[in-house]
């Protein structure tokens, strides 16, 4: 039986959904990430375009971000102040950022925050257990670490192959690797792809290169494969003769793949305070790591201040060049 397994760590809140000891589902959502799919908040408009539609609006939120906005009504004065209803949050892209999307709220809307995760998946109907860092980190028993590092490498191995998996601008795009049979690889990457883009929430527009297939009725089989591993909503194309498949799903928050690897700095020090919290001993909890991380952490004294009181210990901060990845805290 599947079951959402939910943890509310410094910085950022996880959850994975476990079928049979082994996460099909991870989701992070961290503090600093903008309102959410239907939040409800005051804006101020900065750009009215013509018709009414892509206008820009400062978001009444910290750093004032900005949203693309629409459903304006045309007689709305530059600086005019409005409610907005968020559709998709903000992404990161390589290279780019995207503002978030928006319409206007509906007349007398309360202004609000949109779910969050907990509340995502206390409405799944799966049953939620929550996690402590002092009991069993069953996170850890269920392969987080190993889901976050091959998000990071983008190297997915499954029995015959492997999936490269990069997100450009464009598009995410799974490139099938392996050797012997063409239509068996291209079954068993189908499958592993499918898992991929349900684990990791990838939406928007997705690209999956499959071993060269000629048969038309080879083809029709890894378009069969996908349907039946791919839970719906989406839309594909066939397989073309050169391999390639093109697959189009809802897009309405950042995908586990942008956060962690467009945000390696973020997902280092977000893994340290992790490992800090569940640090065994007495006396100062040292955290120790690269500049950049123990910058990103010191830059926000309340995560530390957090850290402390779970922990009971104080905490000291230490910037060694020599230290790879997350770090350690002891």
């Amino acid at each position: 039986m599947a079951e959402w397994l939910y943890e509310a760590g410094i910085g950022e809140v996880r959850a994975a959904l476990v079928e049979g000891g082994r996460i099909v589902e991870a989701r992070i959502e961290r503090e600093s990430e903008g309102p959410r799919v239907g939040a409800v908040v005051g804006a101020k408009l900065i750009e009215a375009r013509r018709g009414g539609k892509g206008a820009l609006v400062a978001l009444d939120w910290p750093g004032e971000p900005l949203a693309t906005l629409t459903g304006l009504p045309p007689s709305t004065s530059i600086g005019a102040r409005i409610v907005v209803e968020i559709g998709r949050m903000a992404l990161s892209e390589r290279g780019r950022d995207k503002p978030a999307r928006a319409r206007m709220a509906d007349p007398g809307a309360v202004l609000a925050d949109g779910p969050d995760l907990g509340a995502r998946i206390a409405a799944s109907g799966a049953p939620v257990t929550t996690l402590h860092p002092t009991a069993a980190d069953r996170l850890e028993e269920a392969g987080w670490s190993e889901v976050i590092d091959c998000v990071r490498r983008g190297h997915w191995s499954f029995a015959g192959g492997a999936l490269w998996v990069d997100a450009t601008p464009a598009m995410v795009l799974i490139d099938i690797d392996g050797e012997g049979d063409p239509l068996a690889l291209a079954q068993a990457g189908a499958a592993e792809a499918a898992a991929v883009i349900r684990r990791c929430d990838i939406g928007g527009s997705i690209g999956i290169d499959f071993p060269s297939l000629p048969g038309r009725a080879e083809r029709l089989a890894i378009d069969a494969a996908i349907d039946a591993a791919l839970p719906l909503p989406f839309e594909r194309t066939a397989v073309n003769g050169f391999g390639f498949m093109q697959i189009v799903r809802r897009r309405e928050r950042p995908s586990l793949i942008e956060q962690v690897r467009l945000a390696p700095a973020q997902t280092d020090a977000l893994l340290l305070l992790r490992q800090a919290e569940r640090a065994v001993g007495a006396g100062v909890l040292t955290l120790t790591a690269r500049q950049a991380v123990i910058d990103l952490i010191a830059a926000r004294p309340h995560w530390t201040q957090m850290l402390q009181e779970r922990s009971g210990r104080p905490v000291r901060l230490v910037a060694d060049a020599a230290v790879q990845g997350a770090g350690h805290a002891q």
